[in-house]
């Protein structure tokens, strides 16, 4: 049986592996449900019971701020993960490539490789792939000379700028604001300005349906939560315009980071990026009129992907098609656990 290889993108709220000459085959939330130490549900189906579980069934999110925060159960995900592709059968020896986000630390990366390397999988070759290097490959940009690409990926917990070149990163920026941020946001303002309790499932609904980066919009949706005063489920209409005060400020957080990169950019790379323009990826790119925002605010054009959510998977998955791109990824030397 020839040797089969997996490219994995392990975000806070999902997980995408991809298989060589498969595909993408697996896009479920990174998410977790214990009952009395056990593995209740795993993916979709435990994402459904957040916010609905009772107290027994303890509901994980394993990733915080992109980085592994909770191994054990990330071990035990993957695992499963993995046996739901294979049809719970046997799994032979693979290799894995393993997306992982730039500016964090060698202890926090390595916790990528170790999750592979300590579980239940036969791994043999395990290789990690910068992130910004896999998202531009997804979008089909050229990296491999010498032209300044630049990349924004809006993730659930985080924002990664990076500017490429030459198959690298030249500049990168962590920036602690991303989906869950804003979602937070609409939530406390909605407490604000509607007396109203409502969840992250529905705080998440509302900026799906009426978030916009420009106050051109005016639309509005019915929700439903819990009044701070009586106690009691409450419907309320929720505008764009409410939405738009709970999320502006972190857009501009992010605008701002964009900015700081663009000015440490070295001049010969700038006339690449006014040319190639900025490119947008991860979830919340999907915001309305984003590009706009962006565009308005640092004079430059502002490409957003059609698929911003998958562009990490399929980058991965070109570098396990593409012999050209085989170098892009590196090894770690393993360590255990508790080295």
């Amino acid at each position: 049986m020839a040797l089969r290889k997996f490219g994995v993108d392990l975000g806070t709220n999902t997980i995408k592996i991809y298989q060589k000459d498969q595909g993408l085959v697996l896009d479920e939330h990174n998410t977790i449900a214990i009952s009395n130490g056990k593995v209740f549900a795993i993916g979709n189906e435990a994402y459904e019971m957040y916010e609905r579980n009772p107290e027994e069934i303890e509901i994980i999110f394993p990733v915080n701020n992109g980085v592994i925060a909770d191994v054990a159960n990330m071990i035990l995900l993957i695992n499963n993960f993995m046996n739901k592709i294979n049809g719970n059968k046997r799994i032979g020896t693979s290799d894995f490539i393993i997306a992982t986000p730039t500016d964090i630390t060698e202890v926090e990366k390595r916790a990528f490789y170790e999750l592979i390397a300590n579980s239940n999988l036969r791994a043999g070759n395990i290789k990690i792939a910068e992130k910004p290097i896999a998202d531009a490959l997804g979008l089909g940009l050229d990296i491999t000379n010498a032209h300044g690409v630049m990349l924004v990926n809006i993730g659930a917990d985080t924002t990664e700028i990076s500017v490429l070149s030459l198959g690298g990163i030249v500049l990168s920026k962590l920036v602690p604001v991303g989906g869950n941020k804003l979602d937070e946001s609409i939530q406390t303002t909605i407490k604000k300005n509607h007396n109203l309790f409502i969840g992250s499932k529905t705080a998440e609904l509302i900026k799906r349906e009426l978030s916009s980066a420009v106050t051109i919009d005016d639309k509005s949706i019915e929700i439903f939560g819990r009044h701070v005063v009586t106690g009691l489920p409450t419907k309320v209409e929720i505008t764009s315009m409410d939405v738009y005060e709970a999320i502006s400020e972190h857009l501009f957080t992010i605008i701002d980071s964009i900015k700081s990169i663009l000015e440490r950019t070295p001049p010969e790379m700038s006339s690449d990026i006014i040319e190639g323009g900025i490119h947008i990826t991860g979830g919340s790119a999907k915001i309305r009129n984003l590009d706009l925002l962006i565009s308005k605010e640092t004079n430059l054009k502002t490409n957003i992907s059609k698929e911003p959510s998958d562009s990490v998977v399929k980058g991965l998955g070109e570098i396990l098609e593409n012999a050209q791109f085989v170098n892009l990824s590196s090894t770690l030397k393993p360590l255990t656990l508790n080295s």
